[in-house]
């Protein structure tokens, strides 16, 4: 599968915005959008000038896609699947890719970032009602249980969560038993749920040209 292999800083400075793919680096000083205003390249400077309308849903699609680490092929087909769910097509979409199972294990403190908690997922240690799934795009449901396997919770990496909980805000529609290093989803997620600074509508549009 293709997948991007440069630096992540390089894609949320392209976006302009955080996208929060190097974990605890993206909180501190040490951040590239923090540090530098401009996108990457040599004429960075010279691309911060004012956009088409496509050129803003482009850019606002882009960053949905990057902030979850899917494919153009894949965010398609969840735009496609939320246009025939009911309700607004931008939140369905939206409440998809939070359901993500790479994205849980995120949101949960299992994963620094996205793209760990993808790996984590791809190796074989999360499990789902006890059962392993390293399908990173499988989507959650409410009541279901994500824990670790036995032999990784003794993993230095997992240690301060365990001892001390976890260091993000862990969103309403799921509930983290740090001390056991297990959470579970307890709703679906709502629009209001997710930190991510996105316009959904624009993606829509973009879509719906």
């Amino acid at each position: 599968m293709a997948r991007y292999t440069g630096s992540v800083c390089r894609l949320c400075r392209r976006e302009g915005a955080k996208l929060f793919l190097k974990g605890d680096r993206c909180y501190s000083d040490k951040c590239a959008v923090t540090k530098r205003h401009t996108p990457p390249g040599q004429h960075g400077q010279a691309r911060a000038r004012k956009q088409s309308e496509y050129g803003t849903q482009l850019r606002e699609k882009q960053k949905c896609r990057r902030a979850y680490g899917v494919l153009e092929s894949q965010f398609r087909k969840y735009y496609t699947a939320a246009t025939n769910m009911r309700g607004v097509t931008g939140e369905n979409m939206l409440s998809l890719l939070e359901r993500r199972l790479d994205n849980v294990v995120y949101r949960l403190g299992f994963g620094e970032s996205r793209p760990q908690a993808r790996q984590l997922v791809t190796h074989g240690h999360i499990r789902v009602d006890g059962q392993k799934v390293d399908i990173a795009s499988y989507l959650v449901k409410p009541g279901q249980v994500i824990t670790l396997k036995e032999r990784s919770r003794e993993l230095e990496q997992f240690k301060a969560l365990r001892e001390q909980g976890a260091s993000r805000v862990i969103p309403k529609w799921l509930e983290l038993d740090a001390a056991n290093l297990s959470g579970r989803v307890a709703a679906l997620p709502q629009r209001d749920d997710i930190d991510l600074t996105l316009e959904e509508h624009l993606i829509v549009e973009f879509y719906s040209r």
